[in-house]
């Protein structure tokens, strides 16, 4: 990928300010530990999954080893992004090089698709699990959820390459303020100096298909999973199943209702203060208060894990390092 700073059209804008929070000082310390404190928090979240999913052998199934892979993602959303907006807090230039907030950008939207894809996954496995328990574990072998999980990487890696090719051989000649705190593709659209109506219609096109074809699979999945289980005979087997989906659904619902805001309405504006919201908001929220909470909390063999893993880490502690 071609992103280099060099070359004509980028002789007068080879970096770009990321305005982020414009605010007073004493703010933008106040934000800096605020969010410090929520990525060391989220990264404990999402580590402490996938740390118990490689360790129980309880849960190597195809449910926890795709919420595992999608705990790393998140893991990896958050890092390509609050890193470079904790130094912005303290920054006086706010600069990102022009290679930089093209990485940042393809990491950005790669990383969603992949989302997309995983949380498509693991729709169609509970639908599997429930409407066709028999035939489950035919399916979804080990091989196949290998396969499954692969291919959710490489889609998600490969199908926003050639939009940000596209848009990283744009000229740049100033100005080169982006009014956010993360290089999106809105806003560096509107700082091109030649009409950009290709790169435009790829990028928005391709984000709106993928968002809204998973979201269609994984609503039909979900209604016919739905389907299934007010079949169920006991209402046991109806709560234990509702339970399972309903964490998986709430993780959707927020997501694909914060991207669509963010990517898909046509009437967003990319200059206003929406975005920065949305995109905090999704970053910094969702990712340690819904995602690994809903997922942990709200499932049984998850929070029994988690416990064991607790509980073996406080024997070990206590025995010393001469008795272990």
């Amino acid at each position: 990928m071609n992103i280099s700073a060099s070359g004509s059209h980028t002789d007068s804008v080879n970096e770009f300010i990321l305005l982020g929070f414009p605010c007073s000082w004493e703010i933008q310390i106040i934000l800096f530990v605020l969010f410090s404190v929520i990525h060391l928090l989220t990264l404990m979240g999402n580590e402490a999954i996938i740390c118990v999913v490689c360790w129980d052998q309880h849960l190597h199934t195809p449910m926890y080893i795709l919420l595992g892979n999608y705990a790393f993602l998140e893991d990896c959303y958050v890092n390509s992004t609050v890193p470079n907006t904790l130094i912005n807090f303290l920054s006086e230039t706010k600069a990102i090089s022009f290679t930089g907030c093209f990485l940042q950008l393809y990491f950005l939207f790669s990383m969603d698709s992949a989302e997309c894809f995983f949380l498509s996954a693991m729709a169609f496995d509970r639908y599997l699990a429930i409407c066709h328990p028999l035939q489950y574990a035919t399916i979804m072998t080990g091989q196949h959820c290998f396969n499954l999980v692969i291919s959710c990487w490489v889609c998600g890696f490969l199908s926003y390459l050639v939009p940000v090719i596209l848009i990283s051989q744009l000229p740049f000649c100033g100005p080169n303020v982006i009014d956010h705190f993360v290089c999106d593709s809105g806003p560096l659209l509107t700082l091109s100096c030649a009409p950009a109506h290709m790169s435009k219609l790829t990028s928005y096109t391709l984000s709106s298909l993928i968002i809204l074809l998973t979201f269609i699979f994984i609503l039909i999945s979900y209604a016919l999973v739905l389907l299934a289980v007010l079949q169920l005979p006991s209402a046991s087997s109806q709560r234990k199943a509702f339970s399972t989906c309903g964490s998986h659904l709430a993780v959707v619902l927020l997501f694909y209702g914060t991207i669509m805001v963010m990517h898909v309405s046509p009437g967003s504006s990319h200059s206003d203060l929406m975005p920065k919201i949305m995109t905090s908001f999704y970053v910094m929220i969702s990712d340690i208060i819904f995602n690994p909470l809903i997922y942990s909390l709200r499932n049984k063999e998850m929070k029994n894990a988690l416990w064991k893993a607790l509980e073996m880490c406080q024997v070990s502690l206590a025995a010393g390092p001469g008795e272990m």
